[in-house]
């Protein structure tokens, strides 16, 4: 029996800090798979990882609101109920993938007088539920990292600065000590959202994503990995089974329904590399629906199972400068781990690449 998993993190500036964490995330699903475990379980398992890290925006290190606070979002889908479950601006929440799955999970539960229960919570009212289901609660600062705090000093400063100048305020940079980044705290980092993509031994798949949000959001500002339809996307059929994970500028994703839009591409294509670059082209970076003088960044990877053929492809697309992957099957032995860029003569935020890997499934 082959099972799948793939987890990937947005646009990735320093790509020896992504690799290590990415292929733990890839070996901790995997292993749920060769014990049994479903397509749903992996996912959750693998985002978990990438929440905790430190590294990504997501969970421990979540970009920071404009008043310095932390808001996380997280979705995840199952492909073969159709199931979704989400969370929204919540700040004491150990791991919102955990809360997500157990909102999506409620989705089949039956409620008494007929109730039907929630799809997405936000706020208190979700750290309530969180509280109520057994996820771990924390305190907010336990989430804030050094490399959040010090993306929201540098930024924040830089902020504060120009609005100053445009209110006539006297300040002026010289005053106020702005830190030089490096490479790790570049603005385009902030959009390094994570995600994963599952397919297990019964060919059931699953999709989920998490997110702080992008850097100096207006506090409960609700994002990509929260809406359904933008942030991921998992379906099952006879003829083909398929989730998708996406990352990038939320408001831009949430307008377009990327997610969903690329399944949608997938099941009226005979080529899937082909499909997903029509769906990044015609319904992303050349829609009527997003502003044309702006750079558009996002990335999706997905994972496309055919049932009556046992074969599959694990494809990743992006329109920013670099993208990280990793993939794995119960049957390697070592996860694999995919540095993505664009083409030197691509510009970033106004083309895209797709690339991606065969494998068959035995069930």
């Amino acid at each position: 029996m082959i099972d799948r998993c793939g987890t990937g993190a947005g646009n990735c500036i320093d790509e020896t800090k992504y690799q290590r964490v990415i292929k733990e995330a890839c070996i901790k699903a995997t292993d749920i798979l060769r014990n049994g475990g479903c397509a749903l379980d992996a996912c959750e398992a693998a985002i978990i990882r990438l929440e905790n890290c430190g590294y990504t925006n997501a969970g421990y290190g979540s970009n920071l609101c404009m008043d310095g606070s932390v808001q996380c979002d997280a979705a995840i889908m199952d492909g073969s109920s159709l199931n979704f479950g989400a969370c929204t601006n919540v700040s004491r929440v150990k791991n919102p993938i955990q809360l997500a799955r157990k909102i999506c999970d409620a989705q089949s539960s039956p409620q008494l007088l007929e109730l039907i229960p929630p799809m997405v919570l936000a706020g208190t009212g979700a750290e309530r539920y969180a509280d109520e289901v057994g996820c771990s609660l924390v305190d907010p600062a336990v989430l804030i990292s050094p490399k959040a705090k010090f993306q929201f000093n540098h930024y924040k400063s830089k902020y504060d600065l120009v609005r100053g100048s445009r209110l006539g305020n006297s300040t002026t940079e010289a005053t106020i000590a702005v830190p030089e980044p490096g490479n790790e705290v570049e603005l385009s980092a902030a959009l390094d959202t994570v995600g994963a993509v599952c397919v297990d031994g019964a060919g059931n798949t699953a999709a989920g994503c998490s997110s702080g949000g992008i850097l100096l959001k207006v506090p409960g500002r609700v994002g990509q990995a929260a809406t359904y339809g933008a942030g991921c996307w998992a379906t099952d059929s006879d003829e083909l089974s398929m989730a998708t994970c996406t990352t990038g500028n939320g408001e831009h994703l949430m307008k377009t329904l990327l997610a969903r839009e690329i399944c949608n591409g997938a099941f009226n294509s005979d080529c899937a590399v082909t499909s997903l670059h029509r769906t990044f082209k015609q319904k992303f970076l050349d829609s009527p629906l997003l502003p044309r003088q702006q750079d558009l960044y996002a990335g999706a990877l997905t994972l496309l199972y055919y049932p009556t053929q046992g074969t599959g492809e694990v494809l990743w697309s992006h329109t920013t400068k670099s993208f990280c992957i990793g993939y794995m099957a119960t049957t390697h032995r070592v996860p694999k781990f995919v540095p993505s860029s664009l083409p030197t003569y691509s510009v970033p935020g106004r083309s895209c690449v797709v690339n991606g890997h065969n494998f068959h499934l035995r069930i």
